[in-house]
């Protein structure tokens, strides 16, 4: 086996690929571009305040952006936010109160989830412990949304309809724009006043719109991973309707500090570069991703989504069959990382994660998954998830030790 001409083979094969990505990159920061244009960021926006975060004219300012951006009628972006788990907890406890139910339409929660709505762990001021019920659709054995039971899924006591747009550790398509509508549509004929809110994790920037734009309430999000442009240090943002984005924000901070604190730290320069850079870095890592399936598909691999399938996230999954390889193959991505090339990954429990989890992340910004990075719960059938990438240069120089590593699955 050549690896060296297998990647030429690929990225020649890609080349179209690539140009349509580039194109949509174009869209997606004409969009960025012309909100600092009609909101007129400045130098000033730089500055920054300390202390309870009054007044903060360039958080201020980067909210409004954000919306936007996001097509949403409020915004808030903080770096006390310290993970999208955190910023979608804080929704969900912001909006929801004893007795309702919350619904989950495509499938089983991201893991780190589970703890928060009280399916496992200590529950610790989850949502269970809170007498907020929980309810789950099925995916389809397809591993598809179950549109026909969608249609009669809302209760009267449906207050919240989760909708997670990625796929998570599961092997199933992550959602498109237009799904998410569907879903919107379809929940919304049912009971116009159930939430209809976003998990929108890997997703921003992947599409023209996003899901505030096609009728979400509410949807939240990392910014050490899309949004965030590579460069962000830390936090999140939910984006929707004003009314909820407060909610969330109140349960953030405090009921009456809500949106109004929260400083900065020195930190408005990072969160508007970042953003403004994120279409690019989103781009560069779904070119990567289209590369990744390319090859493993090539060498006998089930990977999910396809090779030249349109990208729905910045998740590419690898079914590698064996613990041996899963490691394998985190190690190898962990050699070619510009940071800590010198370490081993080792599988270890994380906390939120059920399972032991084995991930190569050699990153400037400590576990950012916009920049390249793979992990897998060591749990059959031993499926790596590869994400991110500052430049797909670095994913194609990184996938000739990890092929060399792993081998042909025939």
């Amino acid at each position: 086996m050549n690896t060296q001409a297998l990647l030429f083979e690929a990225e020649k094969a890609l080349l179209p690929i690539f140009s349509g990505i580039d194109t949509q990159v174009k869209q997606n920061l004409k969009k960025v571009l012309t909100s600092f244009r009609d909101r007129r960021v400045g130098v000033h926006h730089f500055a920054s305040v300390s202390g309870y975060g009054h007044d903060d004219l360039g958080r201020d300012t980067l909210d409004k952006v954000f919306a936007d951006v996001m097509g949403a009628d409020e915004a808030i972006v903080r770096i006390q936010f310290v993970s999208g788990t955190h910023a979608i907890a804080s929704a969900l406890f912001g909006v929801l109160r004893p007795g309702d139910e919350m619904l989950a339409v495509a499938g089983a929660p991201y893991d780190t989830l589970e703890e928060v709505i009280g399916l496992r762990g200590n529950h610790h001021g989850s949502l269970a412990e809170f007498n907020i019920e929980y309810r789950q659709l099925n995916l389809t054995l397809d591993g598809n949304i179950d549109w026909k039971n969608l249609e009669t899924a809302i209760k009267e006591r449906t207050r919240l309809v989760l909708i997670q747009r990625s796929c998570g550790y599961s092997w199933r398509k992550s959602l498109s724009i237009d799904d998410i509508e569907k879903i919107i549509t379809i929940v919304k004929r049912q009971n116009p006043e159930t939430i209809c809110f976003v998990d929108n994790c890997y997703g921003e920037f992947i599409e023209e719109r996003e899901p505030t734009a096609v009728g979400a309430d509410l949807m939240a999000g990392s910014l050490i991973k899309n949004p965030g442009g590579t460069i962000v240090t830390s936090g999140g943002y939910v984006a929707g309707k004003a009314e909820l984005v407060e909610a969330a924000a109140c349960r953030l901070t405090a009921p009456g500090i809500g949106s109004s604190g929260g400083a900065t730290l020195d930190q408005n320069r990072l969160l508007f570069q970042g953003l403004f850079l994120a279409p690019q870095m989103v781009g560069e890592a779904v070119k990567g991703s289209h590369l990744i399936a390319y090859v493993f598909e090539q060498l006998g691999y089930p990977v999910n989504p396809l090779p030249l399938e349109p990208r729905r996230d910045v998740i590419q999954a690898i079914q590698l069959g064996s613990p041996e390889k899963l490691i394998a193959f985190c190690k190898a991505i962990q050699r070619y990382s510009p940071i800590d090339s010198y370490l081993e990954p080792i599988p270890a429990e994380m906390p939120g994660y059920e399972s032991k989890l084995v991930m190569a992340g050699g990153t400037f910004i400590d576990g950012s998954t916009s920049e390249f990075s793979a992990d897998g719960p060591l749990r059959e059938p031993y499926i790596v998830f590869c994400q991110g990438g500052t430049h797909w240069t670095q994913i194609a120089i990184a996938l000739e030790a990890a092929i060399e590593a792993v081998g042909v699955n025939f």
